[in-house]
């Protein structure tokens, strides 16, 4: 009996064991599915989504599966907050993206420092993420403010030199970092900056601006708003003539494949410096955008494509690490090069900003092209993290 029972004890040791080393890795996304950022909110999950499939299929990371808990942020950095320690705390994730709002990934930054895990955004722009707000456990695979900027500014002294520009930008983090972020490229290159304005998000009245921009005479018109904001302000632009003779320029975010065809003619000639582009002409993002099309009705934009890209690399950090704790997987992302619809990037150890491939895009005859293309290298940036 001693014999069986030791028997039977060991069995269910292992039987144990086995179901550990099976159970699921928790991955908690934190994307605005409602509000004025919704349209982003779907990228970001379709192209989560697509990438959990393809993982799961595959045999998942280093045998296990990967679970996905859903949370709606609505774009606010207080709902953010309070979904984020629901995720950390109450569903126990082990890692955790889908921020969108750059106020957001910053509020949720403090809460991933306090719970000891990691975070990493795919959409949100402020250089202050990966900047002076860097955090050990935050980490960003897009392109940053800067690096975007950096692209549009070679553009620019090209094609448009000694231009006077003006900014208008959504009155929070994002907004001001990005307009500051393209201000101090733009000068650089010989522009001159004639003025600036911030709108609330969500707004529905953009003609009270115009006034402003009209008196200060641009030949350029640099804006970051996003989602349904630009539709309203790109029509409302169109309706009152207030787009007649100025080039517009903007931020990566401003005019996607998700509210292109809502914006109608009042996009052409549109022209913004991005990561990543359907046309980029590549096998992987072929493959990429013909899979994405098939599973969701729907061109990727660069929120779907970083998104997408996102869990290779957690995969790539968890296996060479052998393990999903904080310190593991930090280090194993830190210098971590990984392929992507965009080409390869490499994650900067110093300040967790990705470095990539850059491209200009401008949109011709209701489509995007691309006319020019930076190396990553080249618009990556110094590294102004001092917090570790």
């Amino acid at each position: 009996m001693k014999h069986n029972l030791l028997t039977t004890t060991t069995i269910a040791m292992l039987l144990a064991s086995s179901a550990y080393a099976q159970e699921a890795i928790k991955i908690g996304v934190l994307t605005p599915l409602s509000g004025t950022y919704a349209g982003i909110g779907q990228q970001v999950r379709w192209g989560i989504d697509q990438s959990v499939e393809e993982i799961n299929a595959a045999g998942g990371i280093a045998g296990r599966q990967i679970e996905l808990v859903y949370e709606d942020s609505e774009a606010n950095p207080a709902v953010a907050v309070t979904k984020a320690e629901k995720l950390f705390t109450v569903d126990n994730v082990d890692f955790l993206t889908g921020t969108v709002n750059s106020g957001a990934t910053l509020a949720v930054g403090q809460v991933a420092d306090r719970a000891d895990k990691l975070i990493a955004t795919t959409v949100s722009f402020s250089d202050a993420i990966t900047g002076s707000g860097c955090s050990p456990n935050v980490f960003r695979v897009n392109a940053r403010a800067g690096q975007q900027s950096e692209a549009l500014a070679a553009w620019l002294k090209q094609e448009k030199p000694g231009a006077k520009v003006y900014y208008l930008g959504p009155d929070y983090e994002m907004g001001r970092s990005t307009v500051a972020a393209f201000r101090e490229r733009a000068e650089s290159v010989g522009a001159t900056s004639t003025g600036e304005v911030f709108a609330p998000l969500d707004s529905k009245d953009y003609s009270q601006y115009f006034g402003q921009l009209r008196a200060a005479r641009p030949d350029v018109l640099y804006t970051s708003v996003a989602g349904n904001d630009t539709v309203r302000l790109f029509t409302q632009m169109n309706d009152f003539g207030v787009s007649e003779g100025l080039t517009i320029l903007g931020a990566s975010g401003t005019v996607t494949a998700q509210n292109i065809n809502a914006i109608g003619a009042a996009a052409e000639g549109f022209t913004t410096g991005v990561g990543y582009s359907v046309l980029i002409d590549s096998p992987e993002n072929k493959a990429f955008t013909e899979a994405f099309r098939e599973r969701n009705g729907a061109d990727p934009d660069l929120y779907g494509a970083d998104s997408y890209g996102l869990l290779f690399a957690y995969k790539a950090a968890v296996e060479a690490a052998g393990a999903t704790d904080t310190d593991s997987v930090r280090a194993a992302l830190e210098g971590l090069s990984w392929e992507t619809p965009q080409g390869t990037k490499t994650i900067r150890a110093g300040d967790h900003q990705a470095m990539q491939p850059m491209y200009v895009v401008e949109v011709k005859n209701g489509q995007f092209t691309i006319v020019r293309s930076i190396a990553g290298e080249d618009a990556i940036g110094p590294d102004t993290c001092d917090k570790f």
